[in-house]
């Protein structure tokens, strides 16, 4: 272990003296323990901080609060978190169920609830994807399309601005999406001035912001174009 040297000056009345003393290890101000040596590194370990450290094992605070903190910590209930306050999925039957289970949810609302149904067909970024009772677990973005439900012979059909689809392994899809509105309550004439005023500020757009929204506005209503006339 280094030894340190520090002159101080001390005046007593009118007399100036210098004293020698000889100081001890660098030590960790929280814990009292003496700092290890460190290593050299030509110079530079000069302006390096101290480490401080701890022994293991060693208590750090006042003793009484550590010991309350002790017997009252098994008596604490764990923080609740979001996922405390939802229903536990069901468990995955040993067969496959004969209806599937859809949850179509918006950031307002929920459109469907537990509904039972025999398929649904999402609006997936790769295609149409249709899914069934024991479909295989997946996650698929959507694009603005149409959400087909279907009942027997009843087919619901709900325009998706975008979104995601969430299939689990126990028949329950889970749609979430940022809006949905039925098919049947889109006016085709609004719809065509809506592409048509949103193609012509895609045309005149100076900026990269302008030409993205504009662009949003000219695929989303693309699409619904294309399912009133499909």
């Amino acid at each position: 272990m280094k030894n340190f040297v520090f002159y101080k000056e001390k005046k007593l009345h009118t007399h100036t003296h210098t004293e020698t003393h000889t100081a001890l290890p660098p030590q960790n101000v929280a814990t009292g323990f003496e700092i290890p040596p460190q290593p050299s590194f030509g110079g530079l370990d000069e302006l390096a901080p101290p480490i401080l450290h701890r022994s293991p094992g060693e208590t750090v605070g006042d003793s009484k609060f550590n010991d309350a903190w002790k017997k009252l910590i098994p008596n604490l209930e764990p923080p609740k978190t979001p996922s405390a306050y939802m229903s536990p999925r069901p468990p995955t039957p040993s067969t496959i169920p004969s209806k599937l289970t859809v949850n179509l949810v918006l950031p307002y609302d929920s459109v469907l609830a537990a509904k039972e149904v025999d398929m649904v067909i999402v609006p997936a970024t790769t295609g149409q994807m249709g899914v069934l009772p024991g479909h295989v677990a997946t996650i698929a973005e959507l694009k603005p399309g149409i959400l087909s439900v279907h009942e027997g012979n009843d087919v619901t059909k709900y325009f998706l601005s975008g979104g995601f689809a969430f299939v689990h392994a126990n028949s329950v899809a889970d749609i979430i999406a940022v809006e949905a509105t039925p098919l049947d309550r889109i006016d085709p004439n609004l719809v065509q001035k809506g592409l048509a005023d949103f193609q012509q500020k895609l045309n005149s757009a100076s900026t990269d912001v302008e030409k993205a929204e504009a662009q949003i506005g000219v695929d989303v209503h693309s699409a619904l174009n294309a399912a009133l006339t499909g």
